[in-house]
């Protein structure tokens, strides 16, 4: 029997090449995003190569009511969720104390209420079948404070933490949680944050969105709780725990700034 893996932010970069994988795998998918039209296309062209079945909802996930819709809608149409990707995520650039105030809120409540919500929603149902995994798409930005993206980089502290602990009090039940902590990636994010000239991106051998994803799937399968891609983002993201938090925080701000 098919197995269903539900992903958040399908609709492009890291979402999207989730879908293809799964999908090459012989998953039916649930694909949930804003976006209708890319949705729908992405739909047929899986359904068409990979001969799965494809369910698509239009969710605004920045509304905290939209995590129960989800899980209600799949409980009407009988569908069992076997795989919670919850890839669904996005930044901003910018002083704290000179952001629009509307889009750190949505922020935190895509990256961090949304995933959280998913996360409680369909895990019982998983422990209660004995089997199941989650990816939460963390970030390097994890691993340190993030002056000038402040609000996304303690959203991403969170999904770290959050994985982590109920990585362990999953011990034993069949399910397993994975965060997914990759570097700078070739998404809509960067553009999406107002990144294109920071010293992040500029410059940098930059990884694609289908390395990342056939890497997080790779250690969602082996049930690893946290996946950090690449060695020099695993060098750095373990280096932080020996330096002063100071340096950490003045380190991640000069890799921010535009060159």
């Amino acid at each position: 029997m098919n197995k269903t893996a539900l992903i958040t932010g399908a609709s492009s970069g890291l979402g999207k090449e989730f879908a293809k994988i799964h999908a090459s795998k012989g998953d039916n998918l649930v694909l949930v995003a804003r976006s209708k039209d890319k949705l729908e296309s992405l739909k047929f062209d899986l359904e068409k190569q990979f001969g799965v079945s494809v369910y698509v909802i239009v969710k605004d996930l920045s509304d905290q009511k939209a995590p129960k819709a989800v899980y209600e809608q799949l409980k009407i149409q009988n569908i069992q969720v076997d795989y919670l990707i919850n890839d669904a995520g996005f930044g901003d650039f910018g002083l704290f104390a000179e952001t629009n105030w509307e889009k750190q809120l949505e922020m935190i409540n895509v990256n961090v209420i949304c995933l959280t919500y998913l996360t409680r929603l369909f895990l019982p149902d998983m422990i209660h079948n004995k089997s199941g995994k989650i990816l939460n798409v963390a970030s390097t930005a994890a691993f340190q404070p993030g002056p000038t993206m402040s609000v996304y980089f303690a959203t991403k502290a969170f999904v770290l933490s959050f994985s982590e602990a109920i990585a362990n009090e999953l011990k034993g039940t069949g399910v397993t949680v994975t965060a997914l902590c990759p570097g700078a990636t070739e998404t809509g994010f960067k553009a999406a944050a107002s990144l294109d000239k920071s010293s992040l991106f500029k410059g940098n051998q930059i990884a694609t969105s289908k390395e990342v994803a056939e890497f997080g799937y790779s250690k969602m399968m082996e049930g690893k709780t946290v996946a950090i891609h690449g060695i020099v983002n695993n060098l750095m993201a373990q280096s932080v725990r020996f330096l002063p938090r100071n340096v950490v925080t003045t380190i991640a701000r000069m890799k921010l700034k535009a060159k």
